[in-house]
């Protein structure tokens, strides 16, 4: 047993050792001083070698995207490793602006993560999101102190934790008492930032990474062995420049140079011809304002243009596939969708519909509905959840009952609720306009109408933070 233990300790610190070679390590390239010796470093390492031990181990039962977006976190947090070596021979920056240089690698990791959430929505999407959101706690590496505009680096783990929290749940509820190895994927994941990064910050790093001495010049990368043409020389300016620009010696051309001469004191008319009598629209004999014959014809239409672009819509589908997945994409202006055969087993996914009504008559696993406008569905039953996810102006209503109800990044989303589903717990998160239905204890059969709040106030006492939603009523 404690041999296995052992075997799968060394097979995650080799995953880690080849994901921080493949990461183009800062301490390598800038030619820095081994770090071997470094108490920090060394339980860095244990620490890692520990948390990835699992997150691994289940990333690899499942296999697919999950474990790739598993490689590019331990890429990650590799390339957080060497930042805070090369931390000590690189001098402070004086603000977040000026430390994306030095941010640039980790950087990359994190946009690596997030393109594989972005376009059509891939599978294991939660998975993927989970990930590329709590990345972003990996940026307590370049934490300045005080006054910089970040939280002191635990707290900024654990900010950054809560962001990624709201997929890594999804995550819990839609394979709870289905998949064990997604479920400790997801625990696992949860404790390589809480408690593990935050409790190894707060033990190791508390008040951030070990700048180098002030006055201390960057190392430079070592130039490239490879033969090749020179890079193209770079620009004399950023891009984006706060600073005014110095006046060109170059003459100025188009608008600007008709400006120059308008406000330059030119005489700007002497190139102008003199307008004489016969030229004068009054004393032209084919402008006598009369309506001929010629003229009375009507003009041949214009084509128009409208017609000329193709719709970006997608091929409608409403369609079972591999028998556990139901699709449903890119319908517009159908009121009449209907999935009638479908069982707990199944899910169900709507993608791009616009103006129209989907009824799912029977009990399914989960549903999603994904970048929808002006969208209605009407639902019995679901075992595990029901997302509404980048959409604007749907309308939902639960006739059965469902464990979870959530609302992500959505403007406008009126939901109906029966009295079997009141108990259902919903989250919401970057989402607008939200109103919730349900029947009125009266005998009338009317709604009333419960709007969830989407803004709220933070007071701190005691300590820490309170939040409560912001009251309109005026009392």
């Amino acid at each position: 047993m404690e041999k296995a233990l052992v075997e799968r300790l060394e097979a995650a610190v080799a995953r880690l050792e080849a994901a921080a070679a493949s990461g183009a390590s800062a301490a390598r390239d800038f030619g820095g001083a081994s770090a071997s010796s470094d108490p920090a470093i060394l339980a860095y390492d244990d620490f890692l070698a520990d948390a990835f031990a699992r997150l691994n181990a289940a990333a690899e039962k499942i296999g697919g995207t999950v474990l790739e977006a598993t490689n590019v976190l331990a890429e990650a947090f590799a390339v957080a490793k060497d930042l805070l070596i090369l931390a000590k021979q690189y001098p402070k920056p004086a603000s977040m602006a000026k430390a994306q240089d030095f941010l640039k690698p980790l950087n990359d990791t994190i946009a690596k993560a997030t393109a594989m959430t972005e376009g059509r929505r891939p599978d294991y999407f939660n998975h993927m999101k989970s990930v590329a959101d709590s990345l972003h706690a990996l940026a307590w590496v370049a934490f300045l102190g005080k006054g910089c505009g970040m939280s002191f680096p635990t707290a900024h783990v654990e900010e950054s934790w809560q962001m990624a929290e709201f997929y890594n749940n999804k995550v819990l509820v839609e394979y709870k008492n289905k998949d064990a190895d997604h479920v400790e994927w997801a625990k696992a994941l949860k404790e390589l930032y809480t408690p593990g990064l935050r409790d190894y910050i707060k033990k190791y790093y508390p008040l951030g990474p070990v700048w180098g001495p002030a006055g201390c010049a960057p190392p430079k990368a070592a130039a490239p062995a490879a033969k090749g043409p020179p890079p193209p020389a770079a620009p004399s300016a950023p891009l984006f420049s706060t600073d005014k620009s110095p006046k060109s010696s170059q003459p100025k051309q188009g608008m600007s140079a008709v400006f120059q001469e308008i406000g330059g004191g030119k005489d700007v008319t002497s190139g102008l011809r003199k307008v004489t009598d016969d030229m004068k629209a009054k004393n032209r004999a084919d402008r006598s304002g009369v309506v001929t014959s010629s003229a009375a014809a009507p003009a041949p239409a214009k084509t128009s243009r409208a017609g000329t672009f193709g719709s970006k819509t997608g091929t409608p589908k409403l369609e079972l596939q591999m028998g556990r997945k139901w699709v449903v994409e890119n319908q517009v202006g159908r009121k009449d969708l209907a999935i009638d055969e479908c069982d707990s087993k199944q899910s169900i996914y709507v993608f791009g519909c616009k103006d129209s009504v989907l009824q799912v008559n029977g009990k399914v696993n989960n549903i999603t509905v994904d970048k929808c406008t002006k969208f209605g569905i009407v639902f019995k039953d679901v075992v595990a959840a029901f997302e509404v996810v980048n959409c604007n102006g749907v309308e939902v209503q639960c006739q059965g009952t469902a464990p979870t109800i959530s609302i992500d990044n959505t403007a406008g989303c009126q939901l109906y609720l029966n009295k079997e589903s009141l108990a259902a717990s919903i989250t919401s998160a970057k989402s607008s306009e939200m109103n919730v239905l349900v029947p009125s204890d009266e005998t009338d059969g009317d709604w009333v109408e419960h709007p969830l709040p989407q803004q709220y106030i933070h007071f701190f006492q005691d300590g820490q933070f309170t939040t409560s939603p912001v009251s309109h009523s005026g009392a």
